[in-house]
Parts: structure tokens; C-alpha cells; sequence
């Protein structure tokens, strides 16, 4: 099925065209739908040259390690655009995505999208952020997994959650508009669901966790002492201190392929 023009001027890299431009697009885009779980593109899979992006619901993107431990790279809002290789790379899909919820997708030719940027040149530097903006993030992911503790991982995901979606006021602080389910962040910073809570529960006075994926910011100086490795929260008794340490070492092992995974 064809894209509407209203689907595609909701996407973020066309949402400054003009409408005749969007129709000079129109007939070379299509919309497919999928249902929550489903597989959008596998990792390794060979994709169509195009360029794929989220009109409305939530992709999941991940990728598998050769120990089979997963990571959850990032969760996908609408009106972004994924999956680069397909557009300016080699056409192998670097991750799995799937439909966090129902999902729709749209896809626009290749050919079609190169003259829309000779038209207008915006579009390529629009995509060329996007990408670039990935590839730091995907660069902080991977050098924390094997350098920072778990505690500085969660605190930087929060601060990154809290900076790309945005904030709002609650009763006792701000509250992420992103929510993020225990399961979600622990697969995000690549420890176990077990771990998260933990962290959490030590964060308490920092960020608060609550039913739903809601997750409210307390102390913003807080925060940041945590994410930049100056400052960690105290735990009572020396027992919990090793306990932690012993945990730590053990999600790090397991992160470097060391220890088979045991989640």
C-alpha cells in the first residue's frame, strides 16, 4: 500500500518538504503494518535498497553476540528513520528489529529518495545526524559494556533516555516521557533482570522506579556524579558491598563472553 502524504511529512527527516515534493515521492513509497512481536528484518538478512522508517508504534532494534547474549541497541519511536545499510551500506541488516507494539512501516525507493536530495539537500544532512548520532551511541554502548561498572551504565541510559525524549514535571521530580521496563533497561546495559532491580533500589534517592516504565529524576546533581564515575551510592554493611562487587564482576565476565550466560 501506498504512502499517504500525511504519513510521510511525519517523518522526521521529511517533515520540513514542501507537500509538492512529498507527492513527487508518493508513488515510489510503500506502508506495511506488522503485529506486536513480529519480526521486521532479521540481523543478517539481506535488505531491498530503501529507506525504512517507523510512521506510528515502537520497534525494538538488538543484536546477538556469538556467546548468544542479546543487547537491546535502542527502542525506536515513531517518525524515525532505520536500518542505514539498506540506504548507503552493503544491504545486510546489521540488527534484528521487531514490533515492540503494533507497528507501521514505511519504505521509500532508493532512486526516488537520491533525487529528492538533489532537490533538496537537506534531506541528506537530516540523515546523515541521524546516523552519526547512532554511531556515538552505539560507540558509549559498547566501550561502557567493557570499561565502566554497571551502576555508571544505568545512570548514563537514564541521562541519554532523559536528553533524546524529554522530561516532564511529577509530583516529586521529572519524569522520563520514555518508560523502560526493568527487562528492557537490563538487556540495554548488559546485565540481568536481578541486578537492575538492585540498582535501582540503590539509586532510590537519585531516580525513582515505578510500576509501568515510569522512571522519575530526584536529584539531577546526583545523577550525573553517578554517570560520570565521581560519586556511587552507599550500601549498608560490608556484606552488601562485596555483594555488589561480586555481582559486578560476575555481569562484566559474562558481558566478555568469560562465563556462559546464566539468565
Amino acid at each position: 500500500m501506498q504512502a499517504t502524504i500525511e504519513e510521510l511529512s511525519q517523518i522526521s527527516v521529511f517533515r520540513d518538504l514542501p507537500e509538492p515534493e512529498l507527492e513527487r515521492l508518493q508513488p515510489h513509497t510503500q506502508v506495511q503494518r506488522y503485529r506486536q512481536g513480529e519480526i521486521v528484518m532479521h540481523e543478517g538478512a539481506r535488505l531491498p535498497a530503501k529507506l525504512y522508517a517507523l510512521v506510528n508504534g515502537s520497534l525494538q532494534v538488538t543484536k546477538t553476540a556469538t556467546t548468544g547474549k542479546e543487547t537491546l541497541l535502542r527502542i525506536l519511536p515513531a517518525g524515525e528513520i532505520f536500518a542505514a545499510p539498506a540506504l548507503l551500506g552493503d544491504g545486510i541488516a546489521p540488527a534484528m528489529v521487531t514490533a515492540e507494539c503494533d507497528s507501521k512501516i514505511l519504505t521509500v525507493e532508493r532512486d526516488a529518495l537520491l533525487e529528492a536530495i538533489r532537490q533538496n539537500p537537506d534531506i541528506a544532512l537530516h540523515i546523515m545526524r541521524v546516523f552519526n548520532s547512532r554511531l556515538q551511541q552505539l560507540h558509549e554502548t559498547v566501550h561502557g559494556l567493557v570499561s565502566e561498572r554497571a551502576i555508571v551504565r544505568l545512570a548514563r541510559l537514564v541521562q541519554y533516555l532523559s536528553s533524546q525524549y524529554g522530561t516532564e514535571p511529577s509530583e516529586c521530580g521529572r519524569q522520563l516521557k520514555a518508560k523502560r521496563s526493568y527487562y528492557q533497561i537490563a538487556r540495554s546495559i548488559g546485565i540481568t533482570y536481578e541486578e537492575c532491580v538492585r540498582l535501582f533500589k540503590s539509586l532510590k534517592s537519585v531516580v525513582a522506579y515505578s510500576r509501568g516504565g515510569k522512571i522519575t529524576l530526584l536529584n539531577l546533581e546526583g545523577l550525573e556524579a553517578i554517570a560520570s564515575g565521581t560519586a556511587q551510592p552507599t550500601a549498608s554493611g560490608t556484606f552488601k558491598v562485596l555483594v555488589t562487587l561480586l555481582t559486578l564482576l560476575m555481569n562484566f565476565l559474562q558481558v566478555a563472553g568469560m562465563l556462559p550466560d546464566t539468565s
